[in-house]
């Protein structure tokens, strides 16, 4: 029986059930979904309550500051102790881990990707997950990984943590339900979720779809929050309300499961009798949560030029250096152009960050051809990107009337770090051999005399 109202009920949720959430970003949340499951006035009651046992989730070490200090409470049917028996060695050869280096012969360049082919076999999100990139070094809590995952059959008995960072999941085709310790999260393309280090979920399809695909960013150090808005002040961007995180939800299930973990790079399986996904009641503030890209309120120029693409940042994963990112999640969504005498597109540049690019939904206005939905690109540190000969055409010569850019949503995973390309990225059948020409009619216009050309 899956418990999914935070009030006295007994109700199951099935697929079409509208969820509850809670909103907020980095709030203190409590939630229970038996009545007076949740202790009041203390943590770690002597009994407490149904008979749960009182557990804590710790997401940094105990004597951080106030403001990084991350911890949830939870009350469970079984303490965590019960969900992992004696580990045996698992394999998923197609997930990677930093650092992950000399994997491949593919000299190096600016890459795209068409989508992934759909499995001709049976395959759960875990089993689906395929490693374009990695940057930096797992054990020292360094860098991250992107990830496309492509998928068609439901985590039924089979649970998962990783151990070695927190996962922020886009979907780009089909609905997902992402049930997790402290509640079930249902995603859509155009909304992102992240599950924490080291919190257990399951992955279900929800609609109809012959495929699921999407990305994911495995994040190895600090853990995502709200960029610094400097002078934007107050508002705009990614607000905290827009967050939201679930409320208490278990899984009362006495069956066979298997329990998968990533720890260091490595993978391992334990066999339990019972689910784990059975904490009744919860409170704290290390959450899983989702965020609709929809929700995002972007600011640009709004007389001449272009600004950086860190105004259109989500969320951000900081390091010890100020500004110098150990992950950004960057988005480029619906918004109008009104800049005067002003290249709109993205301007070409060379960057000390690498940028590994998805395509939701829509067209990417500097790549209008070749760059896809369900695609992929990735810049590395220091290559020269930017608008293909199409795009820069069309842009030099457009009216420069206002101008919405609308129906599109593309993002990038952007890293401090450069990203080392995996075997399979490199020997990938969707790997466009022809991308770099679509530079090649960017012909020299100079001639020495002056005058717009």
């Amino acid at each position: 029986m899956d418990q999914t109202i935070p009030k006295a009920s007994d109700r199951q949720a099935t697929a079409t059930e509208k969820l509850q959430y809670m909103p907020g970003f980095g709030n203190d949340f409590e939630t229970e979904s038996l009545p007076g499951a949740l202790p009041q006035g203390q943590n770690s009651p002597q009994k407490c309550n149904y008979g749960l046992y009182a557990e804590q989730l710790s997401g940094s070490p105990f004597t951080a500051p106030r403001g990084t200090n991350e911890r949830s409470w939870l009350y469970r049917i079984r303490p965590s102790v019960r969900h992992t028996r004696r580990f045996s060695n698992a394999s998923y050869p197609l997930w990677k881990t930093a650092p992950c280096l000399d994997d491949h012969s593919l000299p190096l360049g600016q890459l795209r990707w068409d989508p992934l082919p759909a499995p001709a076999e049976r395959l759960t999100f875990l089993e689906g997950i395929r490693t374009i990139t990695t940057a930096g070094d797992v054990l020292t809590q360094t860098g991250m990984a992107a990830h496309a995952y492509v998928f068609n059959e439901d985590m039924v008995d089979d649970y998962f943590f990783n151990a070695d960072g927190e996962l922020l999941v886009v979907p780009q085709v089909g609905a997902i339900r992402v049930f997790t310790e402290m509640g079930i999260i249902d995603v859509e393309p155009s909304e992102i979720c992240i599950v924490p280090r080291g919190m257990m979920f399951k992955v279900s399809r929800l609609g109809d779809e012959k495929v699921w695909r999407g990305y994911i960013c495995e994040n190895y150090g600090a853990k995502f929050t709200l960029p610094d808005r400097g002078p934007i002040g107050a508002n705009c961007l990614a607000n905290p309300r827009d967050f939201k995180t679930p409320v208490a939800a278990f899984e009362d299930k006495e069956t066979a499961c298997r329990v998968h973990v990533k720890w260091c790079g490595k993978f391992y399986v334990t066999e339990i009798g019972h689910s784990p996904l059975d904490v009744v009641a919860w409170h704290g503030n290390y959450t899983p949560y989702k965020y609709d890209l929809q929700t995002f309120s972007p600011v640009g120029a709004i007389l001449f030029d272009h600004p950086d693409p860190s105004i259109f940042t989500v969320l951000t994963a900081p390091t010890e250096s100020v500004g110098t990112a150990n992950v950004d999640f960057v988005i480029f969504p619906p918004r109008w152009l009104v800049a005067e005498h002003t290249f709109r597109p993205p301007w070409y540049h060379r960057n000390i960050m690498s940028e590994f690019m998805g395509l939701i939904h829509g067209q990417y206005d500097a790549k209008e051809k070749g760059f896809v939905p369900g695609g992929m690109s990735l810049h590395n540190m220091m290559l020269p990107h930017g608008p293909d000969a199409f795009g820069f055409e069309k842009a030099s010569n457009s009216e420069l009337k206002p101008v919405k850019l609308d129906h599109t949503m593309a993002f990038m995973f952007e890293t401090r770090f450069p990203q080392q390309l995996t075997k399979y990225a490199a020997e990938l059948e969707t790997l466009q051999d022809d991308y770099l020409e679509c530079w090649d009619k960017l012909e020299r216009r100079f001639d020495g005399t002056p005058g717009i050309k």
